[in-house]
């Protein structure tokens, strides 16, 4: 049987100021109008044969995720990584987790969780054709045919052939120049890597013993001490955090004798960059993509996202326009690689803009800033039907919420009552309270901060459906 494994720890930098790390590109709809990550699962739920996915992502990912597996309806396990150790280490936790739940017959197809893939058909026949490979013990990966030649691509270089669509590996290449790349796409013996994998979960694991054991060691540590949470399995964060970080190509595929590639000619794209993005976006008679509020004039070759502004350009070409709540970007496209360098000196200046959105997510729903002063803040609350945030209380702010749409039950003291649109109330400083959405709508309030400290770590939980001890009261974790 066939157990989906998809990878969901990305940072997906490349793609500031919409892509971040605390709500990275596989979380985005970046496309249409569902995320990465929920077309990735509908893509793995219609191949045959398959069962529940299991998700490797970030700890502070996993409601993002269990959300997101919500809106697909998908059922399967989340496993936990305590810190991102590449995809050698995350594949081999979900390779004994899979022969655990499945048994040694377990195939495991590895998969990115940001990917574009355009044709599902084609997509399903490589998978079966690699599933014929992996039966007889092969580690498969997938090799996209070339359509250019492109430079911000690692290549595979094929071998001998062993079956029809099936062939040894001779070869991975990094990145090449660009004349190096037109020679890879005129031979024909070159695939782009992908970055897909279909292996027998008991045959990737003794691969790992023979090339990684170090790897295969600290997994197995991680695996056997995790602890299991409804449907989060988190990994032991000692174990697995002294792991060394490693590619599955670096640990094992450049080195076993069992490695086979199997083209795909699927439409496929990584999203590694906003080019890459319009590549797969229609784009209008000017060579423009544009999504959200835009006005152009007199420009061409752009590629400009509004996330809710207007963004009005005129006499623009070969430029990335992105807005968003917090941050704009104008880089030009030749030197958009570039960008991941303007998000590591926001990093090193400490700006929250690197790492977090003014909008932020939790369990319960979301919260966004909408002002701030020396002494107060306001802000835009969303929970969703049925959920609940924390019973707690703050040292030093008192608030004040306005429902404007949708009914809230109030915990307010002793108190307990409804409040629908229009209605108010007021939580002094230091009163224990709780907000939770009993409709079957999302539940919208103001909520107005006053107090001389209003940082997000002075909150104390006495009570959490979502399992957040007092020990996360950080800007990790609010309400």
């Amino acid at each position: 049987m066939i157990v989906p494994v998809l990878l969901a720890g990305g940072s997906g930098t490349r793609l500031w100021p919409l892509s971040r790390e605390a709500r990275p590109k596989q979380f985005l709809p970046l496309i249409g109008d569902d995320s990465l990550l929920q077309d990735t699962l509908r893509r793995v739920a219609s191949i045959s044969g398959s069962v529940a996915p299991l998700i490797v992502g970030r700890e502070d990912h996993r409601f993002l995720i269990a959300e997101q597996m919500r809106k697909t309806d998908t059922h399967g396990t989340v496993v936990l990584e305590p810190a991102g150790r590449n995809t050698a280490p995350a594949a081999a936790v979900a390779a004994l987790e899979a022969l655990a739940n499945h048994g040694e017959d377990a195939l495991l197809l590895v998969l990115p969780s940001d990917h574009v893939i355009q044709d599902l058909d084609q997509f399903q026949a490589a998978v079966v054709t690699g599933e014929q490979a992996a039966k007889t013990g092969k580690l498969v990966t997938f090799g996209v045919t070339p359509t250019r030649a492109e430079t911000g691509y690692g290549y595979i270089r094929a071998g001998e052939e062993l079956a029809a669509d099936t062939a040894r590996i001779d070869a991975f290449v990094e990145k090449p120049d660009a004349a190096t790349a037109q020679q890879y796409l005129d031979s024909g013996e070159y695939y782009w890597n992908s970055g897909m994998f279909l292996f027998p979960a008991k045959a990737y694991l003794a691969a790992l013993g023979e090339h990684a054991p170090d790897i295969l060691k600290a997994a197995e540590s991680a695996h056997a001490s995790a602890v299991r949470d409804v449907d989060f399995l988190r990994l032991d964060a000692e174990a697995f955090s002294a792991c060394r970080s490693e590619s599955i190509d670096y640990a094992v595929m450049e080195k076993t004798r069992d490695a086979v590639v199997v083209p795909l000619s699927a439409r496929w794209n990584d999203l590694g960059s906003w080019s890459s993005i319009a590549d797969v976006s229609e784009a209008d008679e000017n060579g423009n993509v544009i999504r959200g509020d835009v006005m152009l004039e007199q420009s061409s070759n752009c590629l400009v996202h509004s996330s809710g502004r207007l963004i009005a350009a005129l006499g623009v070409n070969d430029h990335v326009i992105v807005e968003t709540a917090d941050a704009v970007l104008v880089a030009d496209r030749s030197r958009e690689q570039e960008i991941k360098t303007v998000v590591q000196k926001l990093a090193a200046a400490k700006r929250s803009e690197a790492t977090e959105h003014r909008k932020v997510y939790r369990p319960w729903g979301s919260y966004e800033g909408i002002a701030m002063g020396g002494r107060f803040q306001v802000k835009h609350i969303v929970v969703n039907p049925g959920a609940r945030l924390s019973l707690q209380k703050h040292h030093h702010r008192a608030e004040h919420w306005v429902v404007v749409h949708g009914t809230a039950l109030v915990t307010k003291g002793e108190e307990e009552f409804l409040m629908t649109e229009d209605q108010s109330t007021y939580i002094p400083l230091g009163t224990k309270h709780r907000l939770e959405n009993p409709g079957a709508i999302p539940l919208e309030l103001i909520e107005v901060q006053s107090g001389a400290y209003l940082g997000e770590d002075d909150i104390v939980r006495y009570d959490d459906v979502y399992g957040r001890a007092d020990t996360e009261e950080t800007t990790e974790e609010t309400k």
